[in-house]
């Protein structure tokens, strides 16, 4: 079949205008994965502290002995709770625990896995821990990301009261977490699925 020259001319308008949408498409995609990257990267820079619930609890990455200090001094930190678990033979675990007994914190050790999760059952465990802890209290993993987000938004939840949707956004890209199936914090996401439940949650 022979194409009428208007017929050709509009086709041919077609595959240029698809062409230029995809390449928008792959530019768009490019762009937030680069804010994303830089975004999570400053995040990190800057120790991932955040606050859980004013004048209680608090949330970072791994803090070094003068992030520890400095965390102590402006909101009075009284508990750190290491979610890495203990670790004696390693530098950075031998730090934290000397830069606690300096500072005169509870040093509590609480093993999690980001990928598997961890049971209900531990789940109420480490809520109970929380709950006891001499406030105000540091959560912190390595990255800060995803352990420390399961324990946010337990706390915010079980303990805090802050209501679903507020412990919920601890597991968050703002913190560095992303909910992708199979990825290295998925276990913490689907433990919080579980919980909320667990905790009264009605899914809407």
């Amino acid at each position: 079949m022979t194409l009428l020259p208007s017929t050709r001319s509009r086709s041919r308008r077609l595959r240029k205008a698809l062409s230029g949408l995809g390449a928008a498409v792959v530019w768009t995609l490019a762009a937030v994965g680069l804010f994303v990257v830089v975004f999570i990267s400053f995040t990190m820079a800057n120790g991932n502290f955040h606050t859980v619930a004013r004048g209680e609890a608090f949330r970072s990455a791994q803090p070094s002995p003068a992030k520890l200090e400095r965390y102590v001094r402006d909101h009075g930190i009284r508990t750190v709770i290491n979610l890495r678990g203990a670790n004696p033979s390693d530098a950075w675990y031998q730090e934290e625990v000397a830069a606690a007994d300096q500072l005169g914190l509870n040093h509590i050790d609480f093993r999690m896995s980001a990928r598997r999760g961890i049971t209900n059952g531990e789940a109420l465990q480490l809520i109970e821990i929380m709950r006891d802890a001499p406030k105000p209290l540091l959560i912190h993993c390595e990255s800060g990301a995803d352990r420390t987000g399961l324990a946010s938004a337990l706390y915010a939840a079980a303990i805090a009261g802050l209501g679903e949707e507020a412990a919920e956004r601890h597991l968050s890209i703002r913190y560095g977490h992303v909910s992708a199936p199979f990825g290295k914090g998925w276990g913490t996401t689907l433990t919080w699925e579980r919980m909320e439940r667990a905790l009264g949650f009605v899914e809407g």
